[in-house]
């Protein structure tokens, strides 16, 4: 019998990633069992902390926070114990070791990391980039793009182009489609910036079934088709061949390893020769 999802409600009075970031890198150790992360930021009173509170009592699960300010910490902290839910502080013994390591007090101020920081503004843009330039939506994102994902429908490039979004990278994302003309622009680009994702035909089935599945829709619809598949992936080889471009299989990759193949290429032809 499959394992219940656990819950863990991420609190924070930023922005919560520092506190996803160390849960999402935890849970992997876990595998299969699933975790359900609910992150809850810029928690600024004692309201707010009272419904994570409830909604773990009822739910089930556990808090970890990221709370530099006292008082919403100690707050949290005494209605855990209270209410007998599990707990954990994941920024405070930090905070305190290095209190008592540099013999200074910390500032106690929420979203210092992200204040004025370039690089997290940065990042905030390709997010942006990476939404508005997804699945061929406009196809004059591919010129502006340092990276552009090509392939046919569940290859995971909206994934992939989140991921590396949150590396710094625009990412562009075209569907790749046997009945629709892909951009002119596509072949101009250099190719060095277009990443072809390739997956085996049985994997990429069993992926649509399911997807269908998911809308409440029959495993037999043309989406999920033996034959169709085999078109559009033969299609996609085309036209990847015709662009020259660097291609990555995708079948029992995950997004991270992906990634890290597709910013591998990039950077080693943008570093300048030695």
């Amino acid at each position: 019998m499959a394992a219940s999802n656990l819950k863990v409600y991420v609190v924070s009075d930023s922005a919560g990633e520092t506190g996803e970031a160390v849960v999402r890198a935890a849970a992997t150790q876990f595998h299969p069992q699933q975790v359900e992360i609910l992150r809850v930021p810029f928690v600024q009173d004692q309201r707010t902390v009272d419904k994570v509170i409830a909604a773990a009592k009822l739910g089930g699960g556990t808090i970890m926070f990221t709370l530099v300010v006292p008082e919403l910490r100690d707050y949290l902290v005494w209605q855990a114990q209270e209410h007998n839910i599990s707990y954990v502080d994941l920024l405070g013994p930090v905070l305190a070791s290095l209190e008592r390591t540099t013999g200074r007090e910390a500032r106690h101020q929420p979203g210092m990391l992200h204040r004025l920081d370039e690089n997290y503004f940065k990042k905030m843009e390709a997010i942006e980039f990476a939404v508005n330039y997804d699945d061929g939506r406009d196809f004059s994102g591919v010129l502006k793009a340092d990276i552009v994902l090509v392939g046919v429908s569940r290859t995971s490039k909206t994934p992939l182009s989140m991921f590396l979004a949150h590396k710094k990278y625009k990412v562009a994302n075209v569907p790749l489609v046997p009945e629709l003309q892909p951009p002119e622009s596509l072949f101009t680009v250099p190719k060095h910036k277009v990443i072809g994702l390739k997956i085996d035909p049985a994997k990429l089935n069993r992926i649509r079934e399911q997807r269908l599945k998911t809308l409440g829709l029959g495993a037999n619809a043309g989406y999920a088709n033996v034959e169709r598949i085999h078109m559009e992936l033969e299609y996609a080889d085309k036209i990847m061949r015709r662009i020259g471009c660097f291609v990555i299989d995708v079948t029992d990759r995950a997004v991270e390893e992906t990634a890290s193949l597709v910013m591998e290429h990039i950077e080693s032809r943008t570093m300048p020769a030695t």
